[in-house]
Parts: C-alpha cells; sequence; structure tokens
C-alpha cells in the first residue's frame, strides 16, 4: 500500500470515528431533551389535577353551606311558630336533619383541609365552626332555655361572612395555583 493509501484510511477512520461521536452526541442531547419535556408534561399534568381537585372540594363546601342555609330557614321558620308539641316534635326533626347536614360540611371542610392551601383549610374551618352557635341556639330551645332563637337569629350573619371569607381564600388559592 502505499502513502496516499494509508493517509486516505486515517482520515476516512477519523472521519467515521468524528461521526459516530456526533451521532453518540446528538443522540444524548434528544433523549435529555424528550425526558425534560416528559418531566414538565408530567408537572403540568400533576398541577391541573390538583387544581380540579381543588376547585371540586370548594365547590362541594359552598354547595353544602347553601344546603345548611336553607335548612337554617326552615329551623327560624320553625322556631317563630308558638309552642306547642307539634313545634316542638318538628324542632327535633329538624335538628336531626341539622346534625345529618353539619357531618356532609364537615367532611367538605376537612377535604378543602387536605388539598389546601393553609388559608383556603383554615377559612373552612371557620366556616365549619360558624355552624356551632346555630347548633347551640336550636339545643337550647329545645331544652326549654327562653328567647333561644335570638341566638338562632345573630348567628345568620357571622355564618355568611365565613362562607365570604372562604369565597374570597379560595378564589385566592385558585388564582394563584
Amino acid at each position: 500500500m502505499g502513502d496516499g493509501t494509508v493517509w486516505t484510511l486515517a482520515i476516512a477512520a477519523l472521519t467515521g470515528g468524528t461521526a459516530v461521536l456526533a451521532s453518540w452526541v446528538t443522540s444524548r442531547g434528544s433523549t435529555r431533551a424528550a425526558t425534560i419535556q416528559a418531566e414538565i408534561a408530567a408537572r403540568s399534568s400533576r398541577a391541573e389535577r390538583l387544581r380540579e381537585s381543588r376547585r371540586t372540594a370548594y365547590l362541594d363546601l359552598i354547595e353544602q353551606t347553601h344546603r345548611m342555609g336553607e335548612l337554617y330557614w326552615e329551623i327560624s321558620a320553625a322556631l317563630r311558630l308558638s309552642g306547642s308539641d307539634s313545634r316542638t316534635d318538628s324542632l327535633r326533626v329538624l335538628h336531626d336533619r341539622e346534625v345529618a347536614e353539619y357531618a356532609r360540611i364537615r367532611r367538605c371542610a376537612r377535604v378543602v383541609e387536605l388539598e389546601g392551601p393553609p388559608g383556603a383549610a383554615a377559612a373552612a374551618l371557620s366556616l365549619q365552626k360558624a355552624t356551632g352557635p346555630f347548633y347551640e341556639a336550636l339545643k337550647a330551645e329545645l331544652s326549654g332555655a327562653p328567647d333561644a332563637h335570638s341566638g338562632f337569629d345573630a348567628a345568620y350573619s357571622p355564618f355568611w361572612k365565613a362562607l365570604e371569607n372562604f369565597v374570597d381564600a379560595a378564589r385566592d388559592a385558585h388564582q394563584t395555583d
């Protein structure tokens, strides 16, 4: 073999090696880019699922709060009736419904606590606690306490204010997600 052939083979080998190395580097870069893209897509998907989960929890609590409000209006109407056995029986039935509805609002508030963030969770807990004065007033009325219905009526304003505070906290949390 002549000197020209050796040089041609050396250049061919060097060119081939460079091509293999360039292919390997490109392949590694493409693999890394695909991995990064997959991680970003997974994070985005998780964030969207969390956002939807929170939104559902917030809406469930708001809906349950309105159900409680409707029940409280029924109780208020019954409290305005003159004292009788029928009124007392009616109030006992409404009290049982109140306990059942409270269990639902408590569950909804716990879901919001779980889903977060802390501001919405604290507002949900305050909303849940705003049902307490209604319960205590109705219990007092059923125990024969005088003028217990005025305590029931006084509980409306803090209850609806707690709902407003929750809606504001949920909106803020939803907008920052």
